[in-house]
């Protein structure tokens, strides 16, 4: 009996070994992660984002490319198929392209590395190793990690939840929490393709403009609509609405809300215009490139504006913060798609 009990005391041991080394810590993870992210010639992906404002849930469909970390193509478009953005950086630049109205804008950015950016793996990578107090555990089939984010609005936004898969270290989903952990910003991954290969026109402006355009559906009866004011959320900043105004434009009308309160902010909304040549439009940026889930736009120490559905909008303030900014925009967008 006693020789029995040493083997079997001697198999548990071995087991407790083997699983021991079997099991990797917070550091070994973030090491492969690391190194993945540094060796990787590109990739490219799918995904589902759905962005929380309010009550409301809104789903995007996110088309990533990366090559070598240096050239980026991220499209970003909703279930309709009748808006749709993309962020272009080639040689030249950032490009943000808006297919339906023809336009493409540049930006004098250091996009992506100046913040996080959930849908991009080697920026996930990049949260993991600033965050030296992120919290770590392992699962049958992911890595999962809990680190701050590197938002400009932290404070709105400070945590965030990575799951990476186990075989191949690909992510497996996003969830950017506010500081009460509700998650606000969440991306789900479809697919992530690690040996991606691309033409060399494949970041190229006027061809991927021509692309989106192709697959847009007609929206010529939308064009003709009258577009529908949409009001923000203002009390989130303290503010309220004190006055209404309609002007006539070539275009049709331009409506300006002005805001009173806490903080004072005005809201301008009219049709966009398309440039009446065949030739894409590119118009050089002097702000920031605005990341407002739903779309790109254009922000400064004062001002935010974004194209959505045709129509043109810009917050103007010198009372809000870009978090504000952003907030305003974002509780708009939960009004536009109810």
């Amino acid at each position: 009996m006693t020789k029995r009990r040493l083997v079997w005391l001697l198999c548990l041991v071995a087991l407790f070994v083997l699983s021991a080394c079997g099991a990797k810590s917070k550091e070994d993870v973030t090491k492969d992660l690391n190194e993945k992210a540094e060796e990787m010639k590109g990739y490219k992906a799918t995904a589902q984002m759905t962005l929380q404002t309010g009550e409301e849930k809104q789903a995007y469909h996110v088309e990533i490319w990366n090559k070598d970390n240096h050239f980026y193509r991220v499209e970003l478009s909703n279930d309709k198929k009748d808006q749709s953005q993309m962020i272009l950086k080639n040689e030249s630049g950032v490009y943000v392209l808006t297919p339906s109205l023809n336009k493409s804008f540049k930006f004098q950015s250091d996009w992506p590395k100046n913040s996080s950016q959930a849908y991009l793996f080697e920026s996930l990578v990049k949260d993991i190793k600033t965050d030296q107090e992120a919290a770590f555990k392992e699962t049958d089939k992911h890595y999962v990690f809990e680190t701050k984010t590197r938002y400009p609005n932290s404070h709105m936004l400070p945590i965030q939840e990575i799951t990476f898969n186990k075989r191949d270290l690909a992510p497996v989903s996003v969830k950017v929490m506010d500081p009460d952990r509700k998650p606000v910003l969440t991306v789900s991954f479809k697919k992530v393709d690690f040996k991606a290969s691309f033409e060399k026109s494949s970041f190229d402006v006027k061809k991927n403009m021509t692309g989106a355009q192709l697959e847009m559906p007609v929206l010529a009866q939308e064009k003709e609509k009258e577009f529908t004011v949409f009001y923000p959320q203002a009390e989130a900043v303290g503010s309220q609405l004190l006055e209404e105004n309609e002007m006539l434009t070539a275009n049709g009308k331009r409506i300006v809300l002005t805001y009173g309160g806490d903080k004072s902010f005005t809201v301008v909304q009219e049709k966009a215009s398309a440039p009446s040549n065949a030739s894409v439009e590119t118009a050089s940026m002097s702000g920031e490139m605005a990341d407002l889930g739903f779309a790109f736009g254009e922000i400064t120490d004062q001002s935010l504006s974004w194209s959505y559905k045709g129509v043109d909008y810009m917050i103007a303030s010198k009372d809000l913060s870009e978090a504000e900014m952003i907030e305003v925009a974002r509780s708009m967008q939960a009004e536009m798609e109810k």
